[in-house]
């Protein structure tokens, strides 16, 4: 799946994050300008310097799609690894593949960095990107997701 000609994936850049607010927001149904900031911020910021990325892809009126990922280890001794944070594509541009070229770049990406196996997490309800995700050859993998509200079955 190769991305067109003219779309060349690139890294991110502050001036990008009025273009991914408004990306996520397309499919999330929020503008959550702060939350974008915070996770600019430690993306693209010194503080993430060679384990955090962000990366995007232009289409014919600016930004057309994103991803941010990053390398770190879970609990319960699991090795680090790579984590595709978010990825987001403009309503006018899916089903061009450009998804799936940036989650391409990124896997040579987290290669370069010394991981084999890339994760992500993924609402149960969200068919659209757990479709993408598996059609990219993404499978559960050997670790379960488990959570309880706070002040649930309290002793």
């Amino acid at each position: 799946m190769a991305v067109k000609e003219h779309a060349k994936i690139r890294g991110l850049k502050v001036d990008d994050l009025a273009e991914v607010v408004r990306i996520d927001a397309a499919h999330t149904g929020e503008a959550k300008k702060s939350y974008w900031e915070r996770i600019f911020s430690e993306y693209l910021g010194r503080r993430g310097r060679g384990r955090t990325f962000g990366i995007g892809v232009n289409g014919p009126k600016g930004l057309a799609a994103y991803l941010f990922g990053e390398v770190r280890a879970a609990e319960f001794g699991s090795e680090p690894c790579g984590w595709v944070f978010a990825v987001g594509v403009d309503q006018e541009q899916l089903r061009r593949h450009l998804a799936s070229a940036l989650l391409a770049d990124a896997r040579r990406r987290f290669h370069k960095l010394g991981v084999s196996t890339v994760r992500t997490m993924v609402l149960r309800s969200d068919v659209d990107v757990l479709s993408f995700f598996r059609a990219n050859g993404f499978v559960g993998g050997s670790y379960v997701q488990l959570q309880i509200g706070v002040g649930e079955n309290e002793a």
